[in-house]
């Protein structure tokens, strides 16, 4: 991963892609969604960059600590891009599926500590990221929920399991 200098004393940038940021300050790498135009709402290839940068840092000894956040005071991430998922086929959305299911248990099982910096809104896989951290952080505007049970779904990254975990209660 190529280094550069980021402004602020200390931290640089890592890389800079479309929808995603990587900053490191001493030894904390700091992952930022960047989409706010659609509060942070993931698409396919957004949750292909953030799978293959949770694997590079997850591998790089120069790494101590994942923080994953978003981008602004509205949203952490909030949940699927809706506009992406309407064209998917049922083949399209499995893999969509399966691709959250493996980014969640990357969190998870990341030999490195994982911390959620949420704010805004966690809503749907924007709920489940955190729930797959080791440490979740919340502002005082942030909100959790998992609005696809409205809808008859079931969250589909793991949240059925992680969420009971993370609140005691099952």
């Amino acid at each position: 991963v190529r280094r550069v200098p980021a402004g602020l004393p200390g931290q640089r940038l890592l890389m800079a892609r479309s929808g995603l940021s990587i900053t490191m300050d001493s030894r904390v790498a700091v992952v930022t969604i960047d989409r706010p135009t659609v509060l942070n709402a993931l698409n396919t290839a957004l949750m292909e960059e953030l799978l293959a940068t949770l694997m590079d840092l997850g591998a790089d000894a120069g790494v101590a600590v994942v923080v994953l956040t978003g981008t602004g005071e509205r949203s952490f991430i909030a949940g699927a891009d809706i506009k992406e998922m309407a064209g998917k086929t049922p083949l399209e959305a499995r893999a969509y599926s399966e691709l959250g299911q493996e980014i969640a248990h990357k969190l998870e099982t990341m030999r490195k500590p994982t911390i959620a910096a949420v704010n805004g809104y966690a809503l749907g896989g924007g709920c489940e990221m955190p729930l797959a951290c080791d440490v979740r952080l919340a502002s005082e505007n942030a909100r959790f929920g998992q609005p696809e049970i409205h809808l008859g779904i079931i969250p589909g990254w793991g949240a059925t399991q992680r969420l009971a975990r993370a609140t005691n209660i099952g």
